[in-house]
């Protein structure tokens, strides 16, 4: 893999299907994908935060095998459900919400392609995130 962001749906569609493609091949133990962050994003991480505020605010994703994981807020988590009507070969496998976090982790089975994972990533941070179509997306670890 030579480049690690993209900022159009074409674009970041192929981004992560090749770094599923390159985690499969070098049999890494997972990848993360990043979008660019917004102001808001931004201005949260930069402030000092209670003790109990969760750690990282901009959503992510991360691929290890076949199981998808992502954090969710309640919102966020019915726009997933949602979204996964159209992605029927993906299911939910595990939902943990400790009580000392601000949502819910989901884990994901995803026995797919590389494309339809890239597919269901772009998706995933435009329908559940909000993310525009033109946002920026970063391959942050393979």
């Amino acid at each position: 893999m030579t480049r690690f962001d993209a900022d159009t749906p074409d674009q970041r569609r192929d981004l992560f299907a090749d770094a599923v493609e390159a985690h499969r091949e070098r049999g890494s133990p997972f990848i993360t994908i990043e979008p660019e962050p917004t102001p808001a994003e931004e201005a949260a991480d930069e402030e000092d935060l209670p003790e109990d505020a969760p750690e990282h605010t901009i959503p992510w994703i991360q691929l290890a095998e076949a199981t998808v994981n992502l954090d969710c807020t309640d919102a966020e988590l019915e726009r997933l459900t949602d979204l996964l009507d159209e992605f029927p070969e993906f299911r939910i496998d595990e939902l943990t919400s400790p009580d000392d976090a601000h949502g819910t982790n989901v884990r994901i089975t995803a026995r797919t392609d590389p494309d339809r994972l890239g597919a269901f990533f772009d998706r995933v941070f435009q329908s559940v995130y909000g993310r525009d179509e033109d946002y920026r997306a970063w391959v942050v670890e393979i």
